[in-house]
């Protein structure tokens, strides 16, 4: 991948811009994933049963799939900076009208928003933070904007938990609300302008899907993701199943710092080593896996959650690191599809997961399947050149 012509030619990362960034990708990781912490109280506030408001998880990943290829193909050509703020305010407006809203539907309606949002979100960040520094360090700040989601998986989704518990659900998403609008003020301080994509430059969808290497990337993304989503989706019955129900939350905790440090790693290294990362991060997802389906000791298991979070971590850098290489110019399309196929195989995770739960009776197949997923991940990533070196 070669350097955006528009980018700043300085050796030294703009770190106030990048972990701008990182907190947005934040705040829409804690606006997709809060509902689930206070599931609950939702549900009996808004007089719905608890599988409704469940769903308002789903229909944020849902809205995500469905609108990331075509918002994002529309607002190309829009200033960068401008689009950002302008979704930024979106966040604020629908955690705000969440925090707020009396009844189910107007709350279902705010989440299919906040969704079309987050899309939109995900596929410009990414290209966005690799535009402003030099073509040799764009994994690494590409790591950086994307730090907000394991730390909102180890310690954000717990505190907003912990504060809905404490305080109300409500108040949950109003923090959200100010928090979001505060970060309007950092980005006019510290995030560049950058123009959008002019119209001769723009390449279509299809083009985008025909680019050498790219339609590689994308199955090997949605053969991990969707192995990991089999086995983290259903995590708590594999515990019960193992008799180790009580240690839910500590595995979590677990797998959540784990991701940090994988993250970590792999904005250390993607630079240099996308290829090696790749592979080492499938593999290792299904031998963690594999490891899980065999084990009812709590030291392995907790030691098999903790590489199966050092393993994936870094997978929401690498991919839209190895996708942006292959596509060049087109990285914000390129991002919206990988995003859309990232919210698929979150769907197709726990349908998959459920149904191989349903049919077994018991959680036996979820980490066998998982390890089959990551395994054939591997090797489409060991047989294929997409995931190349810069």
């Amino acid at each position: 991948m070669t350097a955006d012509l528009d980018a700043p030619n300085t050796a030294k990362l703009p770190l106030g811009a990048l972990l701008a960034f990182a907190a947005v990708v934040l705040v829409g990781c804690l606006t997709e994933t809060l509902p689930a912490g206070v599931l609950l109280p939702m549900s009996a506030d808004l007089r719905v049963s608890e599988s409704q408001a469940g769903q308002l998880v789903a229909v944020y990943a849902i809205s995500t799939a469905a609108t990331s290829v075509p918002l994002t193909a529309l607002t190309r050509r829009l200033p960068r900076r401008a689009l950002l703020l302008g979704l930024i305010i979106g966040f604020a407006v629908v955690n705000a009208v969440t925090a707020l809203s009396p009844w189910y539907p107007l709350t279902l309606v705010a989440r299919v928003l906040a969704g079309a949002v987050s899309g939109v979100m995900w596929a410009m960040i990414a290209g966005y933070a690799m535009r402003i520094v030099p073509a040799e360090r764009a994994g690494r700040a590409l790591a950086i904007a994307m730090a907000g989601t394991p730390i909102g998986f180890a310690v954000g989704v717990p505190a907003g938990t912990l504060l809905g518990e404490l305080f109300g659900w409500r108040y949950a998403f109003g923090a959200m609300a100010v928090i979001t609008a505060v970060l309007i003020g950092w980005v006019l301080w510290q995030v560049p302008r950058l123009p959008g994509q002019a119209a001769q430059q723009r390449a279509s969808t299809k083009d985008v899907l025909a680019t050498p290497g790219f339609r590689t990337v994308l199955i090997t993304t949605f053969a991990l993701a969707l192995g990991h989503n089999v086995l983290y989706t259903y995590i708590g019955p594999v515990l019960a199943d193992a008799g180790l129900v009580e240690l839910l939350s500590t595995a979590l905790l677990v797998f959540g710092v784990a991701s940090v440090l994988g993250l970590w790693i792999v904005g250390s290294l993607v630079d240099r080593r996308l290829r090696q990362l790749v592979l080492a991060s499938t593999s290792l997802v299904a031998i963690a896996a594999a490891l899980i389906g065999v084990t009812d000791w709590w030291p392995v298991l907790l030691f098999a959650v903790a590489v199966w979070g050092v393993a994936f971590g870094g997978a929401p850098t690498m991919f839209p690191a190895a996708a942006a290489r292959v596509a060049g110019r087109d990285a914000d399309l390129a991002q919206s599809l990988t995003i859309t196929v990232w919210n698929i195989a979150i769907a197709a995770g726990a349908y998959l997961g459920g149904a191989a739960l349903d049919l077994a009776g018991n959680t036996t197949p979820l980490p066998w399947l998982a390890a089959a997923l990551a395994a054939t991940a591997f090797g489409i990533a060991a047989r294929r050149r997409a995931f190349r070196d810069s």
